[in-house]
């Protein structure tokens, strides 16, 4: 396991920039943001915790991580239809998988390329994956890549942990809020999305 080379500098950062965000990270001393180092466990963690609860996705992946040998693409492949659905998972989301599962065998996906590439540039070689969209490759980009600006807009638990700590706040208003937190805005959003579940979050 890995953790962002810039996760003490961000939260130095941070802590002069917003007096609320420096509470939280008071709060959550020992919890850092940790990289699996494997894009496959990423990416279909991320598509069991698309649309449900934090609680329901960790149940559902528990079970799938009993089922599965190792976390490959190889080992998915082994499972019938029959041993997913027993997980939780919908027919959707299986077949999500199925594709995250043969962009990798067939070398649709570019690992050795990810480092080089842009945020846009990942994220438009990734929603190529029937299944993937722009949440999920977000959530790649913060879990697996670390890259250090992501603020997931589409994340509903994102938006509830900012108008819970900040306010009943507008779209607009949430994106000037989250202005002041760049260049750390992955940063900002762990500590936000801990705020509001105490569950570490790990896709």
């Amino acid at each position: 396991m890995t953790h962002p080379s810039y996760w003490q500098t961000a939260t130095n950062y941070l802590y002069t920039k917003d007096q609320l965000l420096a509470r939280l990270i008071d709060s959550y001393p020992n919890e850092i943001l940790t990289n699996l180092n494997n894009p496959f466990h990423t990416l279909i963690r991320a598509v069991v915790g698309q649309q449900i609860s934090v609680k329901a996705a960790e149940t559902v992946w528990h079970k799938l991580r009993q089922k599965l040998s190792t976390i490959s693409p190889q080992a998915f492949a082994l499972l019938s239809e029959a041993d997913l659905k027993s997980c939780g998972l919908s027919r959707q989301k299986i077949a999500y998988m199925s594709n995250i599962a043969h962009a990798f065998e067939q070398g649709l996906l570019k690992p050795n390329q990810w480092h080089q590439m842009s945020d846009k540039q990942v994220i438009k070689q990734l929603i190529q994956i029937k299944g993937v969209g722009a949440w999920t490759a977000q959530m790649f980009l913060i879990f697996h890549l670390h890259r250090p600006d992501i603020f997931p807009m589409a994340d509903v638990g994102l938006i509830n942990a900012v108008k819970f700590r900040y306010g009943d706040l507008t779209k607009d208003q949430i994106i000037n809020r989250s202005q002041q937190w760049k260049p750390y805005r992955t940063v900002a959003t762990w500590y936000l999305w801990l705020s509001l579940d105490p569950i570490t979050i790990q896709y």
